[in-house]
């Protein structure tokens, strides 16, 4: 007899739903930890702003390239156990980066976090999938979402007020053996997998489904957005703090911190306009959310403080609403082997953070804020272009299928 499913309201369902938020949030609080912190590595260190974004940039890689695999070592290895390591392991890597006394053992540490931490993404949205009812999907989905963002929110907050208070080493430290609690709790709350079968390790038939993602010509358009979209929001996340740490503005690592709060305003935003989606269709929506990306890039280029806060702000908006509505695309576009399509397109949007983000820096060193500017302006401009070009294939998609 099958088990059943898991239903909103019972306690699986409640014990679930936190235990992927832990996820969630641990996943991305030590994913992104560092960012905040580039301005004191480049003083401690003696490098580069590009050098110290670095830090973060070899963890996403790592993270882009292994997301792909995770979910095919889940279907062997097994849900809830691969999390689970994966969890407590980035936390350990965390506590350990606090021990680091040169840049290439940290560089080397954060690798290794970013090839562990690359266990959770892809595979707690399968867990969902296999174990919630269609009726709790949804919300269940919608609250894993939530706690990446928190995670990634809180992370970069938490380091940048204890900062001020400890050394960056002392800071990393505390938020590792934060996220080896949450990490147990994890192991404790989540139930576990009941529907889930035991599949082998078949490389034909993956390779195959992944020739035919890299043939869609739409799909590749989704990939290069994907790039586009992340390149552009961590390039600007990344060096902001040097833009508003430095004269005239001489803010404080705790005041420079507020800034991430735009991540709820980019939250709340997406939702509204994601609602939108059957009224004015993907299509408009997808290019209003760029342009809005670019009319906040813009406002930064103004000198008062309030003027560059609310073109974060706006840009952020515009981000999340653009990301949501290209990762859905991807879903609806792909009738077979979605998760690796979707893996897929997580590739791109790393590695658009891991390229660009880096990048960036020496955009930063050369050219100051309107550089930057100019950079992601220039990202957004061929996004604009890219979704023109998906567009049409999709049109052309429509017109064959009415003839064939």
């Amino acid at each position: 007899m099958t088990p059943p499913c898991i239903e909103r309201g019972t306690s699986d369902y409640h014990r679930a739903n936190l235990a992927l938020f832990i996820a969630g949030f641990v996943t991305f609080s030590t994913l992104y930890t560092f960012q905040p912190l580039f301005p004191l590595l480049v003083r401690e260190f003696a490098i580069s702003p590009a050098t110290a974004s670095l830090t973060l940039s070899v963890a996403t890689f790592a993270l882009a390239w292994m997301l792909p695999i995770s979910g095919s070592i889940s279907d062997s290895f097994g849900r809830k156990k691969l999390m689970g390591w994966a969890l407590i392991l980035t936390s350990l890597i965390s506590v350990l980066c606090a021990t680091s006394t040169t840049l290439p053992s940290l560089l080397a540490l954060r690798l290794l976090q970013g090839i562990v931490v690359a266990g959770v993404p892809a595979v707690a949205m399968a867990y969902l999938n296999d174990e919630m009812s269609p009726r709790a999907i949804g919300a269940a989905m919608g609250l894993y979402i939530a706690g990446n963002a928190c995670g990634g929110m809180t992370g970069r907050i938490l380091t940048s007020w204890l900062v001020d208070l400890f050394a960056w080493q002392a800071t990393i430290a505390l938020i590792g053996f934060s996220a080896v609690v949450m990490s147990v709790l994890f192991w404790v709350l989540l139930p576990p997998s009941r529907h889930f079968e035991r599949q082998p390790f078949h490389l034909k038939k993956i390779s195959l489904s992944l020739i035919h993602h890299l043939r869609d010509p739409g799909l590749i358009c989704l990939f290069l957005l994907a790039f586009l979209f992340m390149g552009s929001f961590v390039t600007v996340y990344n060096y902001v703090t040097f833009y508003l740490l430095a004269p005239p503005y001489d803010l404080s690592q705790s005041q420079v911190a507020l800034i991430f709060f735009a991540y709820a305003f980019g939250a709340g935003g997406s939702s509204i306009i994601g609602g939108l989606t059957d009224r004015y269709g993907r299509n408009r929506l997808m290019t209003l959310s760029v342009l809005i990306m670019i009319i906040g890039i813009l406002l930064t280029l103004l000198t008062p403080l309030a003027a560059i806060v609310v073109g974060i702000v706006v840009l952020t908006i515009g981000f999340f609403a653009a990301h949501a509505l290209a990762s859905a695309w991807v879903g609806s576009r792909v009738p077979v082997a979605r998760a690796q399509a979707s893996s897929l397109y997580l590739l791109a949007y790393y590695l658009g953070s891991s390229i660009s983000g880096t990048g960036g820096g020496y955009v930063w060193s050369a050219w100051g804020w309107p550089g930057i500017v100019g950079l992601v302006a220039i990202l957004l401009i061929v996004a604009v272009v890219t979704i023109r070009v998906l567009i049409g294939i999709e049109k052309r998609n429509c017109f064959c299928s009415h003839n064939s």
